[in-house]
């Protein structure tokens, strides 16, 4: 059983020893924005909903609980949760990911002498988006923390620490080098914690989880919950998960995820990577030593097309995207630049807002739609670039999931943007997947790397058509737009 608890869904799979998807079912998490800029979510919503998930699935499968060999957890990174150790309960609403609370404070941080000692022992660029500053802002704004931080009574999780937490009742508090690896207080050469960085940030190390390997047994579930005792023994942030569960298991590899942001990782193997471009150096799933990947997230991509439909009401759901862009052979030269909460990398603008550019009275449905499924596959582009000029290599395909990989328009259009092929799996949902896998050779369910490599089997790829003048135009155009959404922004 794979436990997928994204965003804006918490998911759970059933697979069988070929590596097959035989069920899924899913709840929507809901987020909060209290204030502009704000993210939020209820660590116990997330909770009840991951669980409800997890129960449908094997009352739709039919099974016994008791013939799941294995659990594997994949999860939204870098969202904080504060919790009591006696009570259980959350201190504060989980900040997510996404939120800008911390932006200022980030930004300040930056400028100083400390940064690039910071960013050389983590990987990271410094930004509100990872969980360091998350866990301070918690400890400086809710009453007494701080002192019940350092008594030991207080302790921290990204997600997948507050399920298995929840899963254990409260017997085992852990995470594995990929998550913790996105948190800005793990030295990523040695995946221990740094303690100049939680010197630095004010985290007492008594709040934070053991730190263990991707695939191994770190608990069982307790039985009230499932309906038996299941060994844990996968956990990986979900771009991770997506990276293993695509088969790139050696450097050069390289997937983009289509979720609620967008995230491409390349394997870069034992070699730590340093990057020149501002992505991003983080630790990779894997179940043999140490492994690197080079990341650069994107933090609004499927959340622009959500943006459409709640906001705007100009379609009906996410698919009504793709019938609507291919109505029309083009923008007519809009550009949306969906900086909702700054740009990512390799800007890592946290002040820049989004903008619509090119509007004129013939801008319609269709032409706002297809700019904004444009915007992911533009955003794409420039984080390809930064890897293989970080790399040196030029990359031959991208390996793509998640639910905008559904999306044939914007497949086609990534594909030509970036002058590369795409190739989908048959199974997009790979990040659940990843997370199987891993938990599969944790418990000795797999029989080792190269039996799930075989699992990995394509149902399309895409191969670029558009000219390269046409694709180099229509990128310059975009390069214009976004520079225009940060100068319009400085501006104000």
């Amino acid at each position: 059983m794979s436990l997928d608890e994204g965003t804006s869904s918490a998911r759970a799979a059933l697979y069988d020893q070929r590596g097959r998807r035989v069920a899924l079912e899913g709840c929507a998490v809901r987020s909060y924005h209290p204030h502009a800029g704000w993210v939020e979510q209820d660590a116990e919503d997330i909770w009840r909903l991951q669980l409800q998930a997890a129960r449908r699935v094997i009352e739709r499968a039919a099974i016994d609980a008791r013939s799941i060999a294995a659990l594997g957890i994949t999860n939204q990174r870098e969202t904080t949760i504060v919790w009591d150790r006696k009570s259980g309960r959350p201190v504060a609403p989980a900040i997510v990911w996404q939120c800008r609370r911390t932006a200022r404070a980030c930004a300040e941080l930056a400028k100083s002498a400390l940064a690039p000692a910071i960013t050389q022992t983590t990987g990271l660029v410094i930004d509100a988006y990872f969980s360091a500053s998350k866990i301070q802002w918690i400890l400086k704004h809710v009453a007494d923390s701080a002192q019940k931080g350092r008594d030991g009574e207080l302790l921290f999780g990204t997600v997948d620490t507050w399920l298995i937490w929840k899963l254990t009742q409260g017997a085992v508090h852990v995470t594995d080098h990929s998550n913790a690896s996105r948190t800005m207080l793990m030295d990523l050469e040695t995946g221990e914690w740094d303690t100049g960085l939680l010197d630095l940030f004010g985290v007492p190390r008594a709040m934070l989880p053991r730190i263990v390997a991707s695939s191994e047994v770190v608990g069982v579930t307790a039985g009230e919950h499932l309906g038996a005792e299941i060994p844990i023994a996968g956990i990986a942030g979900d771009q991770q998960a997506a990276l293993f569960g695509q088969g790139c298991f050696r450097a050069g590899l390289a997937k983009n995820t289509y979720g609620t942001g967008c995230f491409a990782l390349m394997h870069t193997g034992e070699r730590r990577p340093v990057s020149k471009n501002r992505l991003l150096g983080t630790r990779a799933a894997s179940v043999e030593g140490s492994r690197f990947a080079m990341e650069g997230g994107v933090f609004v991509a499927g959340a622009a097309i959500q943006w459409l439909r709640d906001q705007l009401g100009i379609i009906g759901g996410a698919e009504e995207s793709g019938e609507l862009a291919q109505s029309i052979a083009d923008t007519g030269g809009v550009y949306f630049v969906p900086a909702f909460v700054g740009l990512g990398a390799p800007h890592w603008d946290p002040e820049a807002r989004g903008m619509i550019q090119g509007i004129t009275a013939a801008t319609g449905r269709a032409e706002l739609a297809r700019a904004a499924l444009e915007a992911i596959g533009y955003q794409t582009r420039e984080l390809v670039e930064a890897m293989e000029a970080d790399s040196g290599e030029e990359l031959r395909e991208l390996r793509v999931d998640g639910g905008g990989a559904a999306n044939d328009f914007l497949m086609q259009f990534q594909a030509d943007i970036l002058g590369k092929r795409i190739v989908r799996p048959a199974d997009v949902e790979t990040t659940a997947l990843g997370a199987a896998y891993l938990a599969g050779l944790g418990s000795g369910y797999f029989g080792g790397l190269g039996e799930v490599e075989r699992f990995w089997v394509v149902e399309k790829t895409f191969e670029p058509v558009m000219s390269r003048e046409r694709r180099d135009a229509l990128y310059a155009g975009w390069r214009d737009a976004v520079a225009r959404c940060r100068t319009a922004f400085t501006r104000v």
